[in-house]
């Protein structure tokens, strides 16, 4: 609204709030949360919370520090608010050091999201709930002005701790699971002859909210005479059942391209062992083997998004000649396709899976331009900048709906 003062409407909001750095520094206060805490502003600003909060060291079971810092530091990494069920944390009691008052709060955590994607501000926001609380313990009213409805609230309390207990061992769970997840993820990725492509990078992101795990993967298999292949692949559907699919077929087609070396007959063989396979039907999978003393890149597709070769200047091309169905589409076995593109020391092979350019309500042909538009963009960075930033212009650093793989090669 124009004219609207909201440094002054900050300071004259009646509930108690701080304004927190990523660094968990007070940086605002407004006059509620000064009068809840007997604080004054040069006794706050500039300081760690936990520094001018600390926990009370004559009680052994104090946790407010603990609890409250793991809130925080959930809204950083989650970019979403929290709420934190009633919480004891003692406040020093000014002019008398050591000494420290009981207090209860209802506290409530807001990110404030800059336009770099990271948390830039916390506001902290906490209702003072001692007299409840204190109330339900004592059985006594604490004041006159105590209303009914102030002592059922009070009851709460206790409700609300539990909650809180429980709350806490769903998310050590789900931390330990996750723990799991990318254990086993980590071990079905692992590339060994990767290490040895210096102009190689590769990228896995896992669908939002997903435990870390999904069907995508990407490979980079050597094969002699400087030659080498490189691979992604999709698998239908996340979390644990797609991944451990996406392991069988990786492992799969490695052991393929290195008896066959032909990437379409590698993928034929790929494509019968996905008929035994439950999940496997529809995976969509490219395989590229590069070979450097002809400078050719030889290809097969199946059913997946075409690779794109990049020139020094920007210019993009698609390889898309030699495309067929996914695994299993077809009821019988027929040879797949195959192409060859020359290519020049310099140019850039970038191979991706959808997640990378589909977008929810958009032709994926939009998305494809998208991509292609930003590899002309940054087609002079080497491999490992040159991911960072497509993601960046994607929009993906922190993941998408889907999972996403990618391989870029300089060549």
């Amino acid at each position: 609204m124009p004219g609207m003062d909201y440094e002054a409407l900050f300071a004259a909001t009646p509930s108690p709030y701080l304004v927190l750095g990523r660094d968990l520094v007070i940086v605002e206060v407004n006059q509620a949360y000064l009068q809840a805490t007997g604080r004054s502003r040069q006794d706050l600003l500039g300081q760690c919370i936990f520094d001018a909060f600390p926990d009370n060291p004559n009680d052994p079971e104090a946790d407010g520090v603990q609890n409250l810092n793991a809130s925080l530091n959930r809204v950083l990494a989650s970019r979403a608010p929290d709420t934190m069920a009633l919480q004891r944390y003692d406040i020093p009691v000014m002019g008398h050091p050591g000494s420290f008052e009981e207090r209860w709060w209802s506290p409530i955590n807001t990110p404030i999201v800059g336009q770099d994607g990271r948390v830039t501000w916390i506001i902290h926001r906490v209702e003072d709930v001692t007299a409840f609380v204190q109330a339900r313990a004592t059985g006594k009213r604490p004041g006159e002005h105590l209303t009914e409805r102030d002592a059922l609230e009070a009851e709460l309390y206790g409700r609300a701790r539990e909650l809180q207990r429980l709350n806490e061992e769903l998310r050590n769970a789900h931390t330990r699971e996750r723990q799991v997840a990318v254990t086993l993820q980590e071990a079905m990725l692992q590339s060994p002859d990767l290490a040895r492509h210096q102009d190689v990078a590769v990228r896995y992101l896992p669908a939002a909210g997903s435990l870390n795990v999904c069907g995508d993967w990407y490979d980079v298999v050597d094969l002699g005479d400087g030659r080498f292949a490189v691979a992604v692949g999709d698998v239908v559907g996340h979390g644990l059942e797609a991944a451990a699919v996406m392991g069988m077929l990786r492992s799969a087609l490695s052991a393929a391209i290195r008896a066959l070396e032909r990437p379409a007959q590698a993928l034929e063989v790929l494509g019968l062992y996905a008929r035994s396979l439950e999940g496997a039907l529809n995976t969509t999978v490219v395989k590229a083997m590069v070979d450097p003393r002809s400078h050719l890149i030889i290809y097969s597709n199946a059913g997946h998004p075409p690779p794109v070769l990049v020139h020094p200047d920007g210019t993009c091309m698609l390889l898309d000649d030699a495309v067929d169905p996914p695994l299993g589409a077809r009821p019988q076995h027929v040879p797949r396709p195959q192409a060859g593109q020359p290519y020049s020391p310099g140019d850039t092979l970038v191979l991706y899976t959808d997640g990378l350019i589909e977008r929810r309500d958009e032709d994926i042909d939009v998305g494809l331009a998208r991509l292609i538009e930003a590899l002309g963009r940054h087609s002079l960075l080497n491999p490992e900048h040159l991911a960072d930033a497509l993601l960046a212009d994607l929009g993906l650093v922190r993941g998408a709906h889907d999972d996403i793989a990618l391989v870029i090669v300089r060549l």
